[in-house]
């Protein structure tokens, strides 16, 4: 043991180790899928949505927005003024995310919600929608994600309007409407 340990630094500082390693960061993995009894993600992935290749199926700037969550420009989507009354889909499995009932005018720019579809009293377990802790813009927020098919939504913030307090900042990209006059 001592003798691997006096190895160390050698290992670390050859010449070669960082083409290794950045070769190896470079090859994407598939994402494993427990498969045995008992154990389960927190999110639900259909088996429809596991093997689709996004880029074939969406737009760039959806792909962007749901699979390398990414942000569209505020005061750009195409929901952020609609009134009409019906529930809002994710772009990428169709799963039912928002309800027209709440949805309300933040000014920030993005359509935002109140409430994801299907919570109960303040209980989401049973919405198509997952709270994701993301750190990628230097301080802690709230991402947004698909249970079903782990697209990026958007963020929640703790400034929304009662009876939640809730503010889904949700991507009009990631979204698609279906009126309540088609159903």
């Amino acid at each position: 043991m001592a003798g691997f340990v006096a190895r160390l630094p050698k290992l670390f500082f050859r010449e070669n180790f960082p083409k290794v390693l950045a070769a190896s960061w470079s090859v994407q993995r598939p994402r494993q899928l427990h498969t045995v009894p008992g154990l389960r993600s927190l999110t639900r992935y259909d088996e429809t949505t596991v093997n689709v290749d996004w880029q074939k199926k969406l737009t760039p700037e959806q792909y962007f927005v749901t699979r390398e969550k990414g942000t569209e420009m505020p005061f750009s989507g195409i929901y952020l003024n609609n009134t009409e009354q019906g529930m809002y889909h994710c772009v990428c499995c169709n799963a039912p995310l928002f309800s027209s009932e709440t949805k309300y005018d933040s000014g920030t720019g993005w359509p935002s919600f109140w409430q994801v579809h299907g919570t109960v009293d303040s209980d989401e377990s049973n919405t198509n929608a997952l709270r994701r802790t993301d750190n990628s813009m230097g301080s802690t927020g709230t991402e947004v994600i698909c249970k079903k098919c782990d697209a990026h939504l958007g963020h929640v913030f703790g400034d929304g309007p009662e009876p939640t307090g809730h503010r889904f900042c949700i991507n009009s990209v990631a979204l698609t409407f279906k009126s309540k006059s088609a159903q």
